[in-house]
């Protein structure tokens, strides 16, 4: 695991004490995203006792291969405040793409390296059917050695599932892309998953590189209809034991969780992982409340975010607009990042005095009308002067919408307003 010195690091970035972070790490209740093999300069930690951080998933398709792309959509969610980037290219040199992103980013970057596994078999063999451990653990092993900070590595999906989801069929089906590669190879085969069979492999080399584990959710529903069913529950419990085997082996690990879930039951899944994951950090897909917000997404995400960061939810995935649609643009990337921004900054600023003080400032600012002060305290000080312009010229003192009977103007003639 990590020396006490890069430790004493993480607890300064994160402005907490190092007994938090040494013990957190410790137990496994705090997961730090760093590969030894690099020099990352903003390293992550997510877990108890910190903020909720949040991770932005890119990546080319394979419809749509151009790398400029993407590396706009990194400085972009970077620059909007994301903790943490995931590379999900399917299309084109992925090895390239991905060293070029890690090349280009201040951030933790993570993958599911079953992408590239598939990638590689399918290119070399004809069809991902032919894969075999020998492939998994060649591209694990290239990949931990070029600096990936974290895996998603889906082995909570085992047989008695595929054959249960045949008989008991889904609204959305297996929605996870990893899943459903892993499901249709099982069905195949006829063989157990080759992550699970072969964990502790896996974990050997993850070990070697301080590679963190993220457990992925390859059941997680992708329908309100589907929301914590017993092929949810029942990987849930499968990941529960790997996080076990994990900690065994002295490799961090992070849990992936649900993707569309009820609103009346978010938080019911949140204590649910907690229990049987042994408090292991959760990184939720959403959770989105409703399925007919087609365009609007983020702003689904962002209210099951914040529901689910309150009842123990540590970091959260970036759910753009152009979800279940098309490939994200640059501008999808910040509507969704600056979306997932609030919705942690919600549960933030009711545990962190930084975060409490910066919305009491902002509010002072506003008050007194002292725009240029305010600005910076924003999410995105660029928008928030942007509106501030009326047919291209700074309005008044007040704002456009009250004009002459600004509320605060009168509050302040009555002396309704606190100087301090």
């Amino acid at each position: 695991m990590y020396n006490k010195n890069f430790l004493k690091k993480i607890a300064k970035l994160e402005q907490v004490p190092f007994s938090l972070i040494e013990n957190g790490v410790k137990n496994g209740t705090i997961a730090v995203l760093a590969n030894t093999n690099k020099d990352l300069t903003s390293p992550c930690a997510v877990g108890t006792g910190l903020k909720v951080k949040i991770n932005t998933n890119l990546g080319t398709s394979t419809e749509n291969l151009k790398f400029e792309n993407e590396k706009k959509k990194l400085q972009t969610a970077i620059d909007s405040g994301s903790d943490a980037v995931m590379d999900l290219s399917v299309g084109g040199n992925l090895r390239k793409i991905r060293n070029d992103l890690m090349r280009f980013s201040s951030v933790p970057l993570g993958t599911v390296p079953l992408y590239e596994i598939a990638s590689e078999v399918e290119r070399r063999k004809g069809n991902i059917e032919k894969m075999t451990i020998d492939d998994i653990l060649d591209v694990l092993i290239k990949q931990a050695k070029d600096g990936v900070d974290f895996f998603t590595i889906h082995a909570g999906i085992l047989q008695n599932a595929v054959k249960y989801i045949r008989k008991n069929k889904r609204v959305g089906g297996i929605v996870s892309r990893g899943g459903a590669i892993l499901a249709r190879w099982m069905y195949v085969n006829k063989l157990e998953n080759l992550f699970y069979e072969n964990f502790d492999k896996i974990l050997e080399i993850m070990k070697q590189y301080n590679v963190t584990m993220s457990l992925g959710d390859a059941l997680r529903p992708g329908a309100i209809a589907d929301s914590t069913d017993d092929l949810q529950i029942g990987e849930l419990r499968v990941l529960g034991e790997l996080v076990k085997r994990c900690r065994k082996k002295g490799v961090q690990a992070i849990v992936e969780g649900p993707g569309h879930i009820r609103l009346d039951e978010i938080a019911k899944n949140m204590r649910m992982q907690k229990k049987l994951c042994y408090g292991a950090p959760f990184y939720i897909l959403g959770p989105l409340p409703t399925d007919i917000a087609a365009g609007y997404d983020h702003i689904g995400s962002a209210i099951g975010g914040a529901i689910a960061a309150m009842a123990g939810a540590n970091f959260l995935c970036v759910v753009t607009p152009a979800e279940h649609l098309r490939l994200p643009t640059v501008e999808d990337i910040k509507d969704g990042v600056m979306a997932s921004k609030i919705a942690a900054h919600s549960f933030n600023l009711l545990n962190f005095k930084d975060d409490w003080e910066r919305n009491r400032k902002l509010s002072q600012y506003r008050a007194r009308r002292q725009w240029e002060k305010l600005y910076p305290l924003t999410i995105d000080p660029e928008k928030a002067r942007r509106y501030r312009k009326v047919e291209g010229k700074i309005s008044g003192n007040a704002c456009s919408m009250c004009g002459t009977f600004c509320s605060i103007k009168l509050s302040e003639k009555c002396g309704f307003l606190n100087s301090r």
